[in-house]
């Protein structure tokens, strides 16, 4: 038998329209809704965070929704950068043709995150806890955005024999003439999807408990997060190229480096504390330090 035809056979076949249906004219599709599902998991997680060490809900959910507003923004503009010759002759196009798809995640953590800093800092709200907060949210909502790239299969990789491979055989898929039937690494809808929430699991139970400077859990996502995308553009054959490096490659090295530019500065000017915030990192103070402390011989 042809190895071709035994990697099909024994590859995951994903035979799902992309498209749910129309709403009034508006294409629901498996893709926005896991990525709605996502923003608001991944808010409501983010806001708890933050009302955890001592920021009000009302204050999270102002930051969380101009951070979702400014996510947009960024995904859509970071897109049309990258595409710029689609919109060159047709600039209207930018605001148009949205709902034909055409965003960029790595635009919207930057939009997210500068419109959420920018606003966080007018109010003189702690940065450093908000961001830390965030970062949870922030991955949990990309790994359930992720779930819609599953099934969409809009986001191209290379083929693979491996029995985890994916084989998209619905007419609708995204790509589907390029793909022509062929077995892939599931590089958006599979690996990235479990490495995100690998990296959830992380920012929660290991980085929350041991790291001891706020907003080092956000640069700790930033480092995490991009280590994992730029290995993953190795898979990838969808994305665009300058001399030949992935543009998210370049970012994700870009992004690393001001992780840890960002890490010292916090380490040096940390910013406003709450109290909550202390007593979950550093421990309750001692009430009683005279009890304690041995009395002089």
């Amino acid at each position: 038998m042809d190895l071709s035809v035994v990697a099909l056979l024994l590859s995951i076949t994903i035979d799902i329209d992309p498209d749910i249906g129309k709403i009034l004219g508006l294409t629901i599709t498996w893709h926005g809704l896991f990525t709605a599902i996502g923003i608001i998991c991944g808010v409501s997680l983010s806001v708890y965070l933050a009302r955890v060490d001592g920021v009000p809900s009302d204050v999270g959910q102002e930051i969380a929704l101009v951070s979702v507003i400014s996510a947009i923004v960024g995904a859509r503009l970071f897109f049309v950068f990258e595409h710029w010759d689609r919109f060159e002759n047709d600039l209207a196009a930018i605001v148009t043709d949205i709902t034909e798809g055409g965003i960029t995640l790595y635009g919207g953590l930057i939009g997210g995150v500068l419109g959420g800093v920018i606003y966080g800092a007018f109010h003189r709200w702690p940065i450093g806890i908000c961001l830390d907060a965030a970062a949870p949210g922030m991955i949990l909502g990309q790994g359930l955005g992720r779930i819609g790239d599953l099934i969409n299969g809009e986001h191209w990789a290379t083929a693979s024999d491996l029995p985890w491979a994916f084989v998209y055989v619905h007419p609708n898929t995204l790509g589907q003439g390029l793909l022509d039937g062929q077995s892939v690494h599931p590089v958006a809808g599979g690996y990235e999807l479990l490495g995100d929430f690998v990296i959830l699991a992380v920012l929660l139970f290991v980085a929350r408990r041991f790291i001891k400077v706020p907003g080092w859990i956000f640069c700790s996502y930033m480092i995490l997060y991009s280590v994992m995308r730029f290995g993953l553009s190795e898979m990838r054959i969808d994305e665009q190229t300058v001399d030949g490096i992935p543009v998210p490659q370049i970012v994700a090295a870009l992004i690393i480096g001001l992780a840890f530019v960002l890490a010292g500065v916090i380490r040096r000017y940390p910013g406003q504390i709450t109290e909550e915030w202390e007593d979950r990192v550093l421990g309750p103070p001692d009430e009683n330090p005279e009890e304690s402390t041995p009395a002089p011989a």
